[in-house]
């Protein structure tokens, strides 16, 4: 794959409307600013020639027992890859390098939520062990699960 994962610092994050389309999700890329120059949201991004060609977050606060206990649960947020270096391996690679930061951070489990129809992102996760539901639902966009993986 060529690449490597870093820690994206708050000033770089203009830089992941490479992945996503921030423009068109302003309150959603002003949330997660928020959130990752207060220090509850961690960001990796995988870069390879300086074009950063995915992104996975680590939240520490979500307010929601079902993705964040303290200090034993830390929910995967935002995992994204950019459309055209999709199915080349980099979703996983930063999933399980997230795993070992919330190892190393002291994290007994890992939570995510995927969307019910999202079936290539719920091979994946259950394919890295979040395979316990920990509630079935539904919003705006749809059905989706929040699961949970043992660290």
């Amino acid at each position: 794959m060529n690449g490597s994962i870093r820690m994206l610092r708050p000033e770089e994050f203009p830089q992941c409307s490479d992945i996503w389309d921030m423009e068109k999700h302003a309150d959603l890329a002003a949330r997660f600013l928020s959130e990752l120059r207060s220090g509850n949201r961690l960001t990796w991004v995988y870069e390879r020639d300086g074009l950063f060609l995915g992104e996975i977050s680590l939240v520490l606060n979500k307010d929601d027992p079902d993705y964040t206990l303290p200090g034993r649960r830390i929910y995967v947020s935002r995992l994204i890859v950019r459309r055209e270096n999709r199915r080349q391996g980099i979703g996983k690679t930063l999933v399980e390098y997230a795993v070992s930061r919330a190892l190393e951070m002291g994290y007994a489990e890992m939570s995510i939520g995927v969307d019910m129809d999202n079936y290539p992102a719920l091979r994946l996760y259950t394919g890295l062990g979040f395979r316990e539901i920990l509630f079935l639902g539904e919003d705006a966009d749809g059905k989706y699960f929040k699961l949970l993986k043992r660290l």
